[in-house]
């Protein structure tokens, strides 16, 4: 062969294979997913990470050429829409992404706009994926919703066990007003008095609406408590921890779930101000392989910044989803995509599951068994569920 024509075939050749790359790469079709949830006001932080998990999971997918259900390749679309933590909107933001993106799985970070999505999801066809631990979002029977973190009610006894050793026995709360804030209250009183506390104060403040939260705090110090119980988005609970202790207050902090320690300590300059609380655990003290992985992925890629809990959960979450569309077969079929949930997590790869869930019961909830955070000597110290419950 000579020079020229082989010159010649090798053009043909480059040319052939991006001609077939072209082809290739206008194949894969693109899935919209959706997503609801706060992306602007005082909860725009707590809307923001749940989303950049599922971006960061979409973006992952993509890069690796998509992934493919009955023949078909797809990339992912994460279209996303604000809702300001209102049910109302993400109600109205459900029915767009429905209509006008044909979006087959719908997330959402809060209780409000589960049962907001909940009330056509099942008429509609699509699932809804809600980053809550209320538990009554899977507890209505609706089957076509799946609750991605456990229920909250499982760290009653625990959080007031601990805090009520540490600190004493009179709680004050000062918690936010959302939906979310009020079924923790709803359930962690009773569970309070039942073990012996009093409750001297009970003055809930609206986290996304003001960054001031003097009034509110002043007024249930006044009481003189041993333990506040405080949380919504993780941004304004260290706000309201911060003001506390410059208010003088030198008890703990029984801290909802919402709430992360490990963004609370960067917004107040670490953990000294929680010394005495008790609450959910930072994804970087996790020993499980899956949450190293996660963690030294999330690093590299964003200059050794840490991962919240929102952002891991739902970057988990999605992986799930395309899981279980691969394991049902199709993309479109919301009850075929439920239904395959569960051997979706079986099959899951350890890396893309930090908190190394395996299991979802009959009404939709995941199943995990997290530990519990308690700060000791400005230090994060973890503790199993059932070890202090032992105790």
């Amino acid at each position: 062969m000579s020079k020229g024509t082989l010159k010649r075939f090798c053009r043909l050749a480059c040319a052939s294979a991006i001609a077939l790359a072209a082809i290739g790469a206008q194949a894969a079709e693109t899935l919209n997913i959706g997503f609801t949830g706060p992306l602007s006001g005082g909860a725009a932080l707590y809307g923001q990470n749940t989303l950049e998990g599922l971006q960061m999971a979409a973006e992952e997918i993509n890069s690796s050429g998509g992934f493919q259900v009955d023949g078909e390749t797809y990339e992912i679309n994460v279209v996303s829409l604000d809702d300001k933590y209102a049910p109302s909107q993400a109600a109205v933001n459900g029915k767009r992404l429905v209509q006008q993106y044909n979006a087959p799985v719908i997330f959402t970070p809060h209780s409000g706009g589960t049962f907001a999505l909940q009330a056509f999801n099942e008429r509609d066809g699509f699932v809804v994926m809600s980053y809550t631990s209320v538990p009554t979002v899977t507890e209505k029977g609706n089957e076509l919703t799946v609750r991605i973190p456990p229920t909250f009610t499982g760290y009653m006894k625990p959080f007031t066990k601990i805090a009520m050793a540490q600190n004493g026995k009179k709680v004050a709360i000062a918690n936010a007003t959302h939906d979310y804030a009020k079924y923790w209250t709803k359930a962690f009183v009773p569970t309070w008095e039942a073990m012996g506390g009093t409750v001297v104060a009970d003055n809930p403040m609206d986290y996304n609406k003001s960054a001031d939260f003097y009034t509110g705090v002043s007024k249930v110090l006044a009481e003189k408590p041993d333990v506040m119980f405080i949380g919504g988005a993780s941004e304004p609970t260290a706000l309201v921890a911060k003001q506390a202790r410059e208010l003088g207050f030198k008890g703990g902090f029984v801290i909802m779930d919402q709430a992360k320690m490990g963004e609370m300590a960067k917004i107040i300059g670490g953990y000294k101000m929680l010394e005495g609380s008790v609450g959910v655990v930072p994804l970087t003290l996790y020993e499980e392989p899956g949450a190293k992985a996660f963690v030294a992925k999330y690093h590299q890629q964003n200059d050794g910044k840490d991962p919240t809990t929102e952002v891991a959960y739902n970057y988990f979450a999605l992986y799930s989803v395309v899981q279980a569309m691969q394991e049902a077969g199709t993309v479109e079929d919301a009850t075929a995509i439920r239904a395959a949930m569960g051997q979706a997590l079986k099959n899951l790869a350890p890396e893309n599951n930090p908190y190394g869930v395996t299991e979802i019961d009959a009404n939709g909830g995941m199943q995990a068994d997290p530990n519990i955070a308690t700060v000791k000597d400005g230090k994060v110290v973890l503790q199993r569920i059932s070890e202090v419950l032992a105790d």
